[in-house]
């Protein structure tokens, strides 16, 4: 349940991939399947319409649909989804108010390729934020460059009291560091696989990346020890974290579908853009190392 308090925002945030059928239509089905699948994992939220989702080539009415039937699917957790990113700014407004109608706990705002103009920046995600009363996180989207955010900006934002976290893009401890000295209640959400234990000893609040999509018990699991002080087991958990990322990060979102598939959560690994070929060996690949991770407990 989502509240004002700071922890509701940190902690897993589990990000969903789209099946699509052999037309390249939304597979909605294997979606439903899919979203019960990784409410089962238990992340503290689940994080619908994303970059993972490759939400960059859906329209408006699916991520709607895609937001619905991840509530509907959810079993209570909380669930988040981007809210900005139609072209226009009046696009975007109407976008914000109908995302908001989805259900949703939450929207994610990207910083739209604004990094290079931090007071515009500032005053863009300001005046989009009075279009909805959710509380937002946002996220340094790469496909919207320049996408980084300087801290003193993330700082101010999370002053307004309507920014409670962002997903951090730089892939660098100072740069990740310099936001969470100024993250006050909100939670900085690291993306980056192999800083994340560093990032969580920094301050770092929880993790919002590609790997949750077929790995979010882990995730889970690792948070879990770390909050209770348990570093050992939570550095331990870490090393078979960096395992499932490094399975999948040639090829992905087509290797993640894949291995979910091997894993008995069924749908098709293409992706709509067509732009992944997975290789005979490397299906192979994939499918000795979900053996492997099964019978070692290790996703």
């Amino acid at each position: 349940m989502i509240t004002q308090n700071p922890q509701s925002f940190s902690g897993v945030y589990a990000l969903m991939l789209t099946p699509f059928n052999d037309d390249k239509t939304v597979d909605y089905q294997a979606y439903e399947a899919y979203a019960e699948w990784q409410a089962a994992n238990r992340p503290d939220h689940i994080f619908a319409v994303c970059g993972t989702s490759e939400m960059a080539v859906l329209t408006l009415p699916e991520r709607e649909k895609l937001a619905s039937l991840t509530v509907s699917r959810a079993g209570g957790i909380p669930v988040f989804a981007t809210g900005n990113l139609e072209p226009s700014w009046f696009a975007q407004v109407e976008e914000v108010k109908r995302m908001s109608a989805t259900g949703v706990s939450g929207l994610v705002f990207v910083t739209k390729g604004m990094g290079d103009d931090p007071e515009r920046q500032f005053a863009y995600l300001c005046e989009l934020a009075e279009h909805t009363e959710l509380p937002i996180v946002l996220y340094e989207c790469p496909t919207f460059r320049p996408h980084k955010m300087e801290a003193s900006v993330y700082g101010r934002l999370v002053q307004t009291g309507r920014f409670f976290g962002i997903k951090d893009t730089t892939c660098t401890l100072p740069a990740i560091k310099e936001k969470i000295d100024v993250q006050g209640d909100s939670s900085v959400l690291q993306a980056n696989i192999p800083l994340l234990f560093e990032s969580y000893k920094l301050g770092a609040r929880g993790v919002m990346a590609t790997t949750t999509c077929c790995g979010a018990r882990l995730f889970q699991k690792m948070w879990d020890e770390f909050s209770r002080g348990d570093l050992a087991a939570a550095e331990k958990t870490f090393r078979l974290v960096v395992l499932l990322d490094t399975a999948i990060d040639n090829g992905f979102t087509s290797s993640a579908k894949y291995l979910l598939d091997l894993l008995g959560v069924k749908m098709n690994w293409i992706k709509r853009d067509g732009s992944v070929n997975l290789s005979i060996s490397r299906m192979q690949a994939l499918k000795v190392y979900s053996e492997w991770a099964v019978a070692n407990n290790a996703i």
